[in-house]
């Protein structure tokens, strides 16, 4: 094999490319706020582990951690702290926990939540979701349509509330 492109005098990796950073307005729950922050301290101990390793010739884990941190202190940077319990509860909003009934009747549970704290399994939506801007402005009552791919869908709003662990 040629090594006539490979650096012999330096173990120096090429920084990550950062990670996209979306444009929209970076709204968060004070349980969104504390998970990013968590989650960057929980990023700059495992760098600090990388770099504190006696083998270091592997260089890529820390340059991931490094891109995250990165990413991570940008999302704080930009966060939009939204208390939950400050709107009403007479319409939906950023925050709310809103029960629905689709056409034959099954209820589900939405939350609408900042993006990074998105979780479809625990049902967290973002705000730019298709179905969160369906419910948002909504009052218990209303038929809303949810606009998908594989069709619309009428959901009755029949509950909004503060979520207990906002």
């Amino acid at each position: 094999m040629s090594r006539a492109f490979v650096k012999e005098d330096t173990n120096d990796l090429a920084p990550l490319p950062d990670l996209p950073v979306s444009p929209h307005p970076n709204y968060v729950t004070p349980r969104g706020l504390a998970a990013l922050q968590a989650r960057l301290l929980a990023v700059q101990a495992e760098l600090a582990q990388l770099r504190a390793r006696a083998e270091r010739l592997d260089r890529l884990p820390e340059a991931a951690a490094e891109r995250d941190i990165r990413y991570l202190e940008a999302r704080l940077r930009s966060a939009i702290l939204i208390d939950p319990a400050s709107h009403g509860t007479t319409e939906v909003a950023f925050g709310h926990r809103v029960t629905v009934a689709d056409e034959d009747g099954a209820e589900v549970a939405y939350e609408i939540t900042g993006e990074d704290e998105a979780d479809a399994a625990l049902g967290r939506i973002a705000p730019q979701s298709p179905l969160a801007r369906a419910l948002i402005g909504a009052r218990v009552g209303d038929v809303v349509t949810w606009r998908r791919p594989a069709g619309a869908v009428e959901l009755e709003i029949l509950k909004i509330e503060v979520p207990d662990d906002p």
